[in-house]
């Protein structure tokens, strides 16, 4: 029968198998749910056996643990590692959720839950549409492996050592991710590029006590006036960040990629009126999907100090503190920019006011280049599908594991996503649209039958 057919005939059996799978709060930002991440391991490791992989592994590392599969029964042939992770976000704030997050709930042709498009679902797709080739055609086009980790949304601290340890056993040509979402409905993308990411946290001390503002008010330095004034002095009126050497490494954009984000078609008064802006803001001579996509920035992530509660507290703050993330591209370091600030932090800082900072976060950033075979093949299964082929975007957000995995394996990264931007990814009512869920399981077969 035909991969749809086949698809269409055990829809509502897989659905029911991915929602047990997201019933597991598998939160690895919280120990309490340490328990849930090895049981969320486990059912993954179950379903991979089930789906007739082998050498099914759960490794135990000192964070979460890691589950490895094979099936390597066509010599030859290329070898591909799908890689994904089954650890989702905190849910909060939970009164916001239409039904209870791990309680999953297909609406309106949506799949309801935490996890559902990020990334446990698109992880499904790939387990299904290995089992599917498997059972058609009883062996598989290519061979494969499949590194499923429970720490991308804490940084993956655990799957460097991993990869390096188990280089030659992750051994492949091409390495295939669905983590990322199509630019919009109908119309699929390949991310060619994630920017890097580094943070910091920022403390301003004055006085060794908050003071009474009528007794000292006008004569000692205030700690949020001097942390609010040192902020400012971190971009211009330009939208550029004032930071001296923030921009080495960067590449100017070439007019083929500024020809590829044009191609988007991006309605900016249409994402102004979603958003409810009346401006959008950023970095002068350059559109929204390439300052999001190619341009380094740094954001303000929270600030605050003082009196924060009901009502009026006449107090000069004693401390204040900021948390800042900047999302890097190119060559630039995620080391190197943090030294930089730190530098222009220290140089404007004002006068009676004591600096702290705290280092964060640092990842790389990750570049293909588009006209790779790999890539292309992608696009053409994108087509046989969705009848159109694929965009080559950047993406803005970061996944710091792609680096690594491209620099550990030397092989290309191919991310296939099947997701929608507007999911809720990180937020309340995060859902799966099921018309992708179908559409990826046979994208997926149409990229290993090519390959």
């Amino acid at each position: 029968m035909s991969y749809e057919t086949y698809f269409q005939n055990l829809r509502e059996q897989q659905l029911d198998e991915l929602k047990q799978w997201l019933s597991i709060p598998s939160v690895s930002a919280l120990s309490a749910h340490k328990a849930d991440m090895n049981k969320a391991a486990e059912w993954l490791a179950d379903a991979l056996t089930r789906a007739g992989l082998e050498n099914v592994e759960v490794h135990q590392t000192d964070g979460h643990p890691i589950v490895y599969a094979d099936h390597l029964h066509a010599p030859g042939k290329p070898t591909v590692l799908v890689y994904g992770h089954y650890d989702v976000q905190p849910v909060d704030p939970l009164h916001l959720w239409t039904t209870p997050p791990f309680e999953p709930d297909i609406r309106d042709g949506k799949l309801y839950a935490r996890g559902a498009t990020d990334d446990k679902g698109q992880v499904f797709l790939h387990i299904k549409a290995i089992e599917a080739i498997l059972k058609q055609e009883e062996r598989l086009p290519v061979n494969i492996k499949l590194c499923i980790e429970g720490e991308e949304e804490v940084s993956s601290r655990s799957l460097p050592p991993f990869l390096t340890t188990n280089r030659d056993k992750l051994a492949t040509d091409v390495v295939l991710i669905s983590d990322t979402s199509l630019l919009e409905p109908g119309k699929p993308a390949i991310s060619t590029g994630l920017r890097g990411l580094c943070s910091l946290e920022v403390t301003v001390n004055t006085a060794n006590t908050d003071l009474h503002s009528g007794t000292y008010g006008g004569g000692v330095p205030n700690a949020l006036h001097a942390l609010v004034s040192l902020l400012a002095t971190l971009h211009d009126d330009r939208g550029r960040v004032s930071v001296d050497g923030f921009y080495e490494g960067v590449p100017e954009l070439s007019l083929l990629m500024r020809e590829e984000f044009a191609k988007q078609m991006l309605d900016e008064d249409q994402l102004k009126a979603s958003l409810g802006l009346d401006a959008l803001y950023g970095e002068e001579g350059f559109s929204f999907v390439e300052r999001v996509g190619a341009r380094p920035t740094l954001e303000l992530n929270g600030v605050y100090g003082g009196f924060q509660g009901e009502g009026t507290k006449t107090v000069i703050p004693k401390e204040a503190h900021a948390k800042i993330t900047c999302r890097l591209v190119g060559d630039q370091d995620p080391q190197d920019i943090l030294d930089k600030i730190k530098r222009h932090l220290q140089k404007h800082v004002q006068p009676g006011a004591k600096l702290q900072v705290k280092d964060g976060e640092k990842a790389r950033a990750f570049n293909i280049d588009p006209s790779d075979r790999m890539l292309q093949l992608a696009a053409d299964a994108y087509e046989d599908v969705y009848g159109t082929r694929a965009l080559f975007t950047k993406d803005g957000g970061s996944i710091p594991i792609v680096a690594t995995f491209s620099r550990e394996l030397a092989a290309p990264v191919v991310m296939m996503g099947f997701g929608l931007p507007d999911e809720n990814l990180h937020a309340p009512n995060e859902h799966f649209n099921l018309y992708n869920f179908d559409k990826g399981l046979l994208t997926i077969v149409s990229f290993l039958k090519r390959l």
